[in-house]
């Protein structure tokens, strides 16, 4: 059995189940849903499963974000949902022809792209290693600095086959064919000569491109499966890829691939418009933003015209723009770990700053730097100034080389090689998080709210940080217990908060802070109030009693009212649940830490 076996259950089981899944793919930190309904999804579930960072949607996308061990954790999921997972593709369990074109066009470039990633990666780290090699005095002749440039290249001059092969996977035709079709844009003897034909003649090269064959076989597909669906079982073996062949590629050679370089060509100038013409904004807003653009999951949007820039053999700016963001992590993490005093912030700090050393910042950023609003300014600042040190450089990645310090390498230039702005688009960033970290944020405004509940129906009281007592008016009569005693399993593991449960004597809820209400769900079964010193808490009655789609109950508020300890916020039908077997327990939960 997988060790993530039951992780991979409470996963599918907590995204709406299997019926609710349309595809699945990950990335490096998150698995990655489009889920049929997202409303389905148990987010305070997941967000407080062990093995889960965290939970959010963005682009289309419902992502669970695992960390290091993602890979094995979609493998499993997979399995379980009835298709053996791949890493080159995105798992797809339902019609996806309902996405925008716009989503599924960018699925499926990054589908095709990311096989690539590794490898170029790999190639990228030995092109790293022959800058070295030169700058140690290795001459550009020796048999070693041939050897290593050969294999840092390679990749890069058969690019088209690698991703031909990606490409028709992914469109469903003969992986084998796109390989073909790859192979012959490449043709050595057909690049950059002038071919004659009757009315024209074409002169094109498309070693090291991309578009080209990805448009091209967008067309190719087509007739493929027209083929192969028409054709004789016999012969469509062989007939299929011929004529196939016999009209994709002259099109793709002659009209669709030099469109499709002109494109590329408008992308590289529009990025070199954007990094030369005003490389201060460029550089430092994208350094600012970078860890903001992760955090949504949203940063791979972006990523993938800086993958695509280098798989053409362009260098990205993009990508240096960027390099400094990760190391600002590094510095707020290791503040932390040095100087907490919280035990289980201390805990958490370790492994988040193990992880952000070779650059996966998300475990740092969830678990330690998005609850705490200070430590997620200090990181865009940090990332603002590794995006100010790579516009004075101009500086570029010329080939990935992966991430954390490997990723440096890919940053030295192998016309100019030179050291110092590596140097400082590491040191500037960490030592700024470092420092403001440890000058700006205050541990005291951040431990938890220890709660001492009061077993009476009259009110409970709540002790902050600094002391400070705030009485909280019970929401509605009713005997008081603690939450651990809840029905509810999840409120009960108080992974959504302390707090108490109350089994209710009458009807109506009651405003138990004075404040603001942050939410109101649609169904009216729960309430959510911000109170005039910060406190958040939510109000929710009954178990499973969101299944009614808000029959019974018949809420009194708004979001965004301002309402007043003992201010009516909802009545229901007390009866009617009991009646229907439904547990009518009020939880009332404080959801995050107060801070006075």
């Amino acid at each position: 059995m997988s060790t993530y076996n039951q992780l991979a259950a409470d996963i599918i089981a907590n995204v709406g189940g299997k019926d609710n899944i349309k595809s699945l793919r990950h990335c490096i930190t998150r698995l990655r849903f489009q889920l049929k309904d997202e409303s389905k999804a148990n987010d305070s579930y997941l967000k407080n499963k062990e093995g889960i960072i965290t939970t959010l949607s963005a682009a289309g996308e419902y992502m669970v974000v695992i960390g290091e061990h993602v890979p094995d954790v979609f493998k499993e999921v997979s399995r379980q949902l009835g298709r053996e997972a791949e890493e080159d593709a995105p798992a797809t369990f339902d019609d996806e022809k309902k996405s925008s074109l716009v989503d599924r066009f960018l699925k499926l470039i990054m589908a095709c792209m990311g096989p690539t990633l590794n490898l170029l990666s790999a190639a990228g780290i030995i092109k790293g290693l022959t800058v070295i090699l030169t700058m140690v005095g290795i001459p550009t002749d020796s048999g070693i600095y041939m050897l290593a440039n050969a294999a840092g290249d390679a990749l890069f001059f058969g690019l088209p086959v690698m991703l031909g092969f990606n490409v028709a996977k992914y469109l469903k035709i003969d992986p084998y064919f796109g390989f073909l079709f790859g192979a012959a844009l490449t043709y050595p003897a057909i690049q950059g000569v002038d071919l004659n034909f009757e009315l024209f003649k074409i002169n094109a090269t498309y070693i090291s491109s991309f578009l080209p064959v990805f448009f091209g076989l967008l067309v190719a597909a087509p007739l493929w499966k027209f083929f192969n669906k028409r054709l004789p079982n016999a012969i469509k073996g062989f007939l299929t890829p011929l004529l196939t062949l016999i009209i994709a590629f002259p099109l793709t050679f002659i009209l669709i691939g030099p469109i499709a370089n002109a494109i590329g060509t408008g992308i590289a100038v529009g990025m070199d418009f954007l990094f030369v013409k005003t490389p201060f904004f460029a550089y430092v807003i994208l350094g600012l933003l970078w860890q903001v653009l992760v955090m949504f999951g949203v940063h791979g949007i972006l990523a993938m015209f800086a993958f695509y820039s280098l798989l053409e053999g362009n260098p990205s700016a993009l990508l240096a723009a960027t390099g400094g963001a990760p190391w600002g992590i590094v510095g707020i993490t290791l503040a932390i770990s040095l100087f907490a005093k919280n035990d289980n912030l201390k805990r958490t700090s370790a492994p988040s700053l193990a992880s952000a050393v070779i650059g996966v910042t998300e475990p740092a950023m969830y678990g330690i730097i998005v609850p705490r609003k200070i430590l997620l300014l200090i990181s865009c600042l940090a990332g603002g100034l590794g995006g100010l040190i790579a516009a004075i450089f101009s500086m570029k990645a010329y080939t990935f080389t992966g991430m954390g310090p490997m990723a440096l390498l890919g940053s030295i230039n192998p016309d100019d090689p030179q050291i110092l702005p590596i140097v400082l688009i590491v040191v500037v960033p960490l030592v700024a998080g470092f420092l403001l970290t440890k000058v700006l944020y205050k541990e005291t405004d951040d431990t938890k709210v220890q709660n001492n509940i009061s077993d009476k129906s009259t009110g409970v009281e709540k002790h902050g940080a600094s002391n400070r007592v705030i009485s909280i008016q019970a929401p509605v009569t009713g005997v008081v217990k603690s939450v651990i005693k809840s029905s509810d399993e999840v409120f009960a593991s108080e992974a959504l908060g302390k707090g108490v449960v109350i089994v209710p004597s009458s009807d109506t809820v009651f405003a138990l802070i004075s404040g603001t209400v942050k939410t109101v769900f649609p169904t009216g079964h729960a309430i959510g109030i911000v109170g005039e010193n910060g406190e958040e808490v939510l109000i929710h009655v009954g178990i499973n009693t969101v299944n009614l789609q808000g029959k019974y109950f018949s809420p009194k508020v708004l979001q965004g009212d301002t309402v007043h300890a003992g201010e009516v916020l909802v009545d229901f039908d007390k009866g009617a649940l009991e009646q229907l077997g439904y547990n009518t327990e009020v939880m009332m939960i404080v959801t995050i830490q107060m801070t006075f």
